[in-house]
This record gives structure tokens, C-alpha cells and sequence, in this order.
């Protein structure tokens, strides 16, 4: 009931509301059944986008009207993407296997101890034009991928990443130019 108290019966609705609209998106064996589904529920999806098995949450803030996704993008098994605040991915995109898009910190509730440290905070995050974030990669809130950037597998981009460069590690540095 302390969720309840802090987030309020209307949040508490949605989150009940959007979870039981997910089911069909998760019972969608196919991809190309899943971006109309999510068109249908707010989400702004451009065409010849494939949408694997995208994991969503905190659907009762911001939702999935917070979500944009361009022309031609591929997103991969297993991403986990919150949308507390937005997320827009311009055209052709790809997010490989296992992709996590954060935007928004909390530490807990509002009482924690850790609270007055590290206060709750949300900034939406974008994936410039022709840019490839690589499988387990990490993607910190408010940051902005650059256009033609890659972003290496296993990498933790905790600042933005200027367009046409090579980042890999943890966190993320550049590595070099991309041409």
C-alpha cells in the first residue's frame, strides 16, 4: 500500500490499464503483429520498422505516447526500454539483442535514505539517424546518440555521444571516428 500512497489511484489505474493492454503485444508471435499494436496503444512507429520482443515498463508515466521510433529501425530480442520519460530513435536504427534504455533514477520511495543523495530524476533519451547500439549496451537517462554512431556491445553510455563516433566500455569512451 506505500506504492499506492506515493504514486496515487490514478497512476494506480493506469498501471493496471496498460499491463492488461500488453498481453496481446506479448502473445504476438510475429513482429510485424507487434508496431501496430503498440500504434494502436499511442506509440508513434515509423514504417518497415521490426519490433522483436521489446520489453516495456513504468507504462503508467510518461507511456508509450513517449515513444518514437523512425523509418526502418530493427529492435531486438530482449530489450528493456522505460518510459518514465520519451525515447525517440530516429530512422534506421538498430538496437542488437538486449539493448536498456533508462530514463529515469530512483532509488526508491520517497523516505529511502538514500533520497536526499541521489533525488529522483527523469530526462528523456534519443537515438540520432543510422545509429547501432550493440547487444547488453546500457543507455543512461538524458543522453543523445549521434547520428551514424555505434555504440559497442556491453557498453555504458552515461554522456552523449558525438554523431559519426566508435564508443565502447564502461562507461562509454570514444574510440574513434566514424567515416
Amino acid at each position: 500500500m506505500k506504492a499506492l500512497g506515493e504514486i496515487g489511484w490514478r497512476k494506480a489505474f493506469r498501471f493496471g490499464w496498460t499491463t492488461l493492454a500488453m498481453v496481446p503485444y506479448r502473445a504476438a508471435l510475429f513482429p510485424q503483429l507487434r508496431a501496430p499494436w503498440l500504434r494502436l496503444l499511442g506509440a508513434h512507429i515509423g514504417r518497415r520498422t521490426v519490433v522483436h520482443g521489446v520489453r516495456f515498463f513504468n507504462l503508467y508515466r510518461r507511456g508509450l505516447p513517449g515513444l518514437e521510433i523512425g523509418d526502418e529501425c530493427f529492435l531486438g530480442d530482449e530489450c528493456l526500454f522505460d518510459l518514465a520519460e520519451g525515447i525517440r530513435l530516429e530512422a534506421q536504427v538498430t538496437l542488437a539483442e538486449r539493448v536498456l534504455v533508462l530514463t529515469h533514477m530512483n532509488v526508491g520511495y520517497q523516505d529511502h535514505p538514500l533520497q536526499a543523495q541521489f533525488p529522483a530524476m527523469a530526462a528523456p533519451v534519443v537515438i540520432e539517424q543510422g545509429s547501432f547500439v550493440g547487444a547488453a549496451a546500457t543507455l543512461l537517462p538524458g543522453i543523445r546518440i549521434g547520428a551514424r554512431s555505434f555504440v559497442a556491445a556491453g557498453s555504458v553510455v552515461t554522456a552523449d555521444v558525438p554523431a559519426g563516433t566508435l564508443v565502447a566500455g564502461v562507461p562509454a569512451r570514444v574510440v574513434r571516428k566514424v567515416t
